[in-house]
């Protein structure tokens, strides 16, 4: 069942002077299944919007649907929302707390009122799953480097058993090294479980090589909602407003120009090296 988004809007501060309105009139589906890049400026209404999709902030208008009911009907039950919408925030260390790395993954399972037995095992699967050794997990999680807590993190999310992992910047601050090993981890996840998997970044380059769907939001508004080579057509307009399309769209811009027959819309480093090898062997 999809994720609904009617007409959304959100203003912080409405009855004051100042106002201001992070998101306008934002209509979505999510379905099951997608991996989803949202994208936009600082500011743009990416991490509000987020926000909204587990309850965490109540839309100033319109309505939020998931499973076909409105989540903020007096009787829904906003406990298993979140257990089933997981959201991992930009800093992992707003989201640890214990004082090891198993307990601090087993906090969610076991406030879903679990057995002991059942808790453990998935925050054990959990961890395995993110890439944590056994050896790490009785250490405490700020002891770990940042794409550590940025794994025991999204495990302590993944033991609650999401339907839904939603990840704001889970990449911000790691070496390249560690962002791809994060990143193709989340890949791998959606993978083998078909978990509906939103990646909040500014990297467009990781945006490009993981998702099926883009959304580009501009001042609280959906500017762009398509695949990744048709959002990345409108790489000037994307540019108007503080984004950019990956960098290998405009090095195929330039060979083009230059005068080899190349798609310029290649969206990844692979979709690249065979546009570029096609046209050489037709040379």
């Amino acid at each position: 069942m999809a994720i609904i988004l009617d007409h959304v809007n959100h203003i912080y501060g409405g009855d004051t002077e100042m106002a201001v309105a992070a998101l306008k009139d934002v209509c979505l589906t999510i379905p099951d299944g997608q991996f989803i890049g949202l994208i936009g400026h600082t500011g743009s209404g990416k991490s509000t919007l987020v926000q909204h999709l587990n309850g965490l902030l109540k839309p100033t208008g319109g309505a939020i649907y998931y499973n076909g009911r409105d989540i903020h009907d007096e009787d829904y039950n906003k406990k298993e929302l979140r257990s089933k919408v997981g959201l991992v925030f930009q800093y992992p260390e707003h989201q640890l707390f214990e004082a090891d790395v198993f307990s601090d993954v087993c906090f969610g399972p076991k406030n879903l009122g679990l057995t002991k037995k059942e808790t453990e095992l998935r925050a054990y699967q959990a961890l395995r799953q993110v890439g944590i050794e056994k050896e790490y997990f009785y250490q405490s999680p700020f002891d770990l480097s940042g794409g550590q807590k940025r794994r025991v993190a999204i495990a302590g999310v993944l033991a609650m058993q999401p339907e839904v992992l939603v990840l704001d910047e889970p990449t911000a601050g790691l070496d390249p090294k560690g962002r791809d090993e994060i990143l193709d981890q989340v890949a791998k996840l959606k993978e083998e479980t078909g978990i509906t998997v939103i990646l909040v970044s500014h990297s467009m380059e990781d945006v490009a090589k993981y998702v099926d769907r883009i959304i580009v939001m501009n001042h609280g508004s959906v500017m762009f909602d398509d695949v990744p080579r048709e959002v990345f057509r409108h790489y000037r307009e994307l540019e108007q407003v503080g984004l950019a399309a990956p960098q290998v769209t405009y090095i195929m811009h330039e060979l083009r120009n230059a005068g080899l027959n190349v798609d310029p819309e290649a969206t990844t480093l692979e979709e690249a090296k065979a546009e570029i090898l096609r046209a050489l062997g037709k040379r």
